[in-house]
């Protein structure tokens, strides 16, 4: 499509997707127990925007959404942007105190939700002129039904959609920041057009296309991916309203396209390994011990930078036709054509596991200050350990410090009542300060470093990325969940580390532990021994000055959304050095007490 004739809003980009194929399947849960049609869709998108508009609900107005992943939050948002509302999603985890700061800041007069929230949307004060509940009617609130059937005959829909424009606001993404209140991100109409024909381009995406919907559709990777995505390209939606089912949906949504986070990519990795590990009938445990030993040889390649030598590649031919296939079939990931990993870094050990399984995945970089991905490139261009290029008709430079800077259709409106911040962010020549350290090579391939405000720097003055450090040690180390790396202005570096919640259970099993409460497992000195071991496998790939060389692992689980890690799994450091103050002196006392533990000794490789 050329770009004279590509849609100036979202509402014609869904006008014209809803008429490709009327018939086919929208928006569907695991299993097709419920679907939604494109023609249906499209009614309701009708009559969620007359229901709205004989609410009062006009071009400019703010409404809020707070639901889990489901199908009705669809033709809900839609049928707002067809009347030049900003509607946008809040974060389910929110307290009554900060639902009352971001629905203040968005100039809230409408929430669209589930009856489970009701209560404290009310506890929060704002003075909500209607809540309309999707699943229920609790008292004082509009059931959904209600609203599609509450609209004016005479209402002009067509009039209505046809006077949005392109610079209007049409959604709001909370910053979960690591530090104070949330930030208002304003995109506009053309910012996730101009992101959405940008990833199209490069990744390619067709109607009919496959992906799911699991991470909160408050985060601008689960609403440009599916919501928007959808609207412009016409990919085919499952709802998953438990992240924690989304490896058991993939084999019935069978994705075609798909992304995740890094820990999401993590957590699969380990249950392959187990599975191989622990698979009851020895044919088949060595049949996955092969094939995965033969994926490691292809990996190990892909990692260094080097082609695959042909013996490699004929034994791979081989594994993939026996084992491999069957192995990405039981995944649900046997039609991907791409897959991404974005919102923090990942260890390139993992990608490189995957590319050797046959799973292609690109590491991509954003931010919602960006409409989401602005760097990325098709995984046969991958480079393992960059997040490709930036999108073409973005400008992008790296200023003396090392922080990236962008200019460029992507770039936000600004901050949502923050002008200040906005200026601090966009300067006034257009460029926005990411905060993010990174390095190009002579390809235009880019590198994140870490965040610019992140990195240590030791009591020598010797500057360090603490994410580096830490995806290292976590790549040689499946156990870890999670991990904090200490070192700013201390002699050297230790680590705060926290069990991964999923694999307790199976750990606890396996070694035959009373209960896999967190408490157990942190005092287990086999789990200690084995973590232990972990740490030093991965300092040996580290400078020695990178090297962790005390660690302690905390008797809890860190929840994403939780005092210690964000929705997306970025560690709050600051919040994490103030709550865990007395753990860390102690990983720097001169006689430490028995919860604090060193590596075993292993040879260390020095960087130069």
């Amino acid at each position: 499509m050329s770009t004279s004739d590509r849609p100036a809003t979202l509402c014609e980009a869904f006008q014209r997707t809803a008429v490709i194929d009327p018939d086919a399947i929208a928006l569907r849960t695991v299993g097709g127990t419920q679907t939604l049609t494109w023609r249906d869709y499209a009614t309701q998108v009708r009559h969620v925007a007359a229901g709205l508009a004989g609410l009062g609900v006009k071009r400019g107005d703010t409404v809020s959404l707070m639901m889990t992943n489901r199908i009705e939050f669809y033709p809900l948002d839609v049928g707002a942007q067809h009347l030049g509302a900003t509607s946008f999603s809040v974060y389910n985890t929110l307290a009554p105190e900060q639902l009352k700061y971001v629905f203040d800041n968005a100039g809230t007069t409408v929430v669209m939700c589930e009856a489970q929230f009701v209560d404290r949307i009310r506890a929060s004060g704002v003075p909500i002129e209607h809540i309309i509940c999707v699943d229920g009617a609790p008292s004082g609130t509009m059931p959904m039904q209600e609203l599609l059937a509450g609209g004016a005959d005479d209402f002009d829909f067509e009039s209505a959609w046809r006077a949005v424009q392109s610079d209007d606001i049409v959604t709001l993404i909370y910053t979960s920041g690591t530090t104070g209140n949330p930030k208002g991100v304003e995109m506009t109409h053309a910012n996730l057009l101009f992101e959405t024909f940008g990833v199209q381009g490069v990744l390619g995406i067709e109607f009919g296309d496959r992906i799911t919907s699991f991470l909160p559709s408050a985060h601008i990777a689960d609403r440009w991916g599916c919501l928007y995505n959808q609207q412009v390209c016409g990919v085919q939606v499952t709802v998953v309203p438990d992240p924690k089912a989304i490896a058991a949906a993939l084999p019935d949504v069978r994705p075609t396209i798909w992304g995740a986070v890094p820990r999401v990519w993590e957590k699969l990795k380990a249950a392959i390994e187990f599975v191989a590990a622990n698979e009851p009938d020895e044919t088949k445990r060595q049949g996955l011990q092969w094939g995965l030993a033969v994926a490691g040889k292809k990996a190990a390649a892909l990692l260094a930078g080097e082609p695959v030598p042909d013996d490699v590649a004929a034994e791979w031919a081989q594994a993939d036709e026996l084992v491999l296939s069957k192995l990405r079939a039981k995944l649900g990931l046997d039609q991907i054509r791409w897959a991404v990993s974005g919102a923090a870094p990942i260890p390139k050990e993992t990608l490189g596991f995957f590319a050797g399984l046959g799973i292609p995945i690109s590491e991509i970089w954003g931010m919602s200050e960006l409409s989401c991905i602005a760097t990325v490139s098709h995984p046969r261009d991958a480079r393992l350990g960059a997040v490709g290029k930036l999108l073409p008709g973005m400008e992008g430079r790296i200023a003396d410090d090392g922080e990236f800077l962008v200019r460029g259709p992507l770039v936000m409106k600004g901050y949502r009542k923050e002008p200040q911040k906005t200026a601090e962010a966009i300067d006034a020549d257009g460029w926005l300060h990411t905060g993010d350290i990174m390095e190009q090579d002579a390809d235009g391939y880019l590198r994140v470093i870490d965040r610019k405000k992140e990195l240590i720097i030791n009591s020598a003055g010797k500057n360090m990325s603490p994410a580096n450090i830490e995806n290292t040690i976590k790549a040689a180390c499946p156990l870890i969940g999670v991990m904090a790396v200490i070192g700013d202005a201390r002699p050297y570096n230790t680590a705060l580390i926290v069990l991964d919640a999923e694999s307790a259970q199976p750990y606890a099993a396996q070694r035959g532990l009373p209960d896999a409460s967190p408490q157990t497992l942190a005092a287990d000195p086999g789990l200690i021994a084995d973590i232990a071991a972990g740490v030093a496998k991965g300092n040996a790939a580290l400078s020695r000055v990178e090297q962790i060389k005390r660690f302690r692992v905390l008797p809890t689980f860190w929840e994403p959304g939780g005092d210690e890690i964000t929705l997306t799994m970025k560690l709050k450091r600051r919040p994490i050095s103030e709550k865990y103050a007395a753990e860390i002196e102690e990983l720097y006392a001169d006689e430490p007490g028995p919860q604090v533990h060193e590596p075993k000794r292993a040879p260390s490789k020095e960087k130069v």
